[in-house]
């Protein structure tokens, strides 16, 4: 892998695959188009099979084709372990209520052959395209419905065996790089220790909400290691910048009662500095150490404009002392890497 390919910004394709809404084919079309216009250097997607059960794969292969980008000018990375099925209920077996509007369902297959026809199914719903990039994808959800401390040994070592896979691809020069996608740091930690990774994504962990010192010193052993990491959901799954859903969970006022006084009080600091919170997520994630990329996905072609301004916005250092004076974010945090 070269780290190098890594730009500030990376593109992610959730909303491709009807995430919290069901957007118009020609809309995603115009999306991917804004996206490979304003690519801040080499243009990377960061997709998967479960987002919209391998929509979001066929939506980003077609519209890469209308929009005349070249197989060679663009990096796809695929998390892999979510298999697309038929679909025989009402409703998507998997996160109900997140995806809206799919044809299919997914299964998840976290093991040697599985991740291996994830990986060729993948390619398939891409088109003329193909993943350079590839991971495991929510191996700590995998992880977390052991029933015990047996089965979860059995269920580590289908993650391990899936990674075998991806090493044979490797090998044989299908894929580039291999890395990990998860929301539970721990578990990537755990996982870091069992096999050789080439980066790590971080998802809803090391955010303006949510930053654990834990987390901080993992990444500053990432960081030491050489393997670069990738922020994601940065927004803790669209709650700060105002939806209903924190870590793709519905909340309310009445459910989360703190969790809107906090939005609140950061959205106070943000107007009286002038800055957009979106703008203020997104600068913080980024100076986590160790991040070398930042994930946003949009469901605006307005936004993939404002996207590519965030990366010029200066935020003072006024901005960030305020929000530790409110106790926004940890003091310690702000002094080690936002204080510069």
């Amino acid at each position: 892998m070269d780290k190098t390919q890594l730009p500030e910004w990376i593109y992610g394709t959730s909303g491709l695959g009807n995430l919290y809404v069901a957007m118009p084919e020609g809309i995603k079309m115009e999306i991917i188009a804004a996206c490979a216009q304003h690519a801040p250097g080499p243009l990377v997607f960061d997709t998967a099979g479960k987002y919209g059960a391998g929509l979001a794969l066929e939506v980003l292969g077609k519209g890469l084709q209308q929009a005349g980008v070249h197989p060679g000018d663009v990096i796809i990375s695929n998390k892999l372990g979510w298999f697309r099925t038929a679909l025989t209920t009402p409703e998507p077996t998997f996160e109900r209520d997140v995806w809206k509007e799919l044809q299919h369902d997914a299964v998840q297959r976290i093991s040697y052959d599985g991740i291996l026809a994830c990986y060729e199914q993948g390619n398939e719903l891409l088109g003329n395209y193909r993943a350079n990039w590839v991971s495991v994808h929510d191996p700590d959800e995998y992880l977390a419905a052991a029933k015990s401390q047996t089965e979860r040994a059995s269920r580590f070592r289908d993650i391990t065996g899936a990674y075998a896979a991806l090493q044979q691809l490797k090998q044989e020069g299908k894929v580039t790089a291999i890395g990990i996608g998860a929301k539970d740091w721990t578990v990537i930690r755990e996982i870091c220790m069992a096999v050789e990774l080439d980066w790590v994504m971080i998802a809803n962990s090391m955010t303006i909400h949510s930053h654990p010192a834990g987390l901080i010193d993992f990444m500053n052993l990432l960081h030491a290691r050489g393997i670069p990491i990738i922020n994601a959901a940065v927004f803790n799954g669209g709650f700060l910048t105002g939806l209903d859903y924190y870590n793709y969970q519905p909340v309310s006022p009445q459910t989360h009662p703190r969790l809107y006084r906090w939005r609140e009080k950061l959205y106070r600091v943000c107007e009286t500095h002038n800055i957009r919170p979106d703008a203020a997520c997104a600068a913080f994630g980024r100076r986590a150490p160790g991040v070398k990329s930042v994930a946003l996905s949009s469901t605006s072609v307005q936004r993939i404009a404002k996207n590519a301004e965030m990366a010029k916005a200066i935020i003072p250092l006024a901005f960030w002392q305020a929000l530790v004076t409110e106790n926004l974010i940890d003091a310690g945090f702000a002094e080690a890497f936002l204080y510069e």
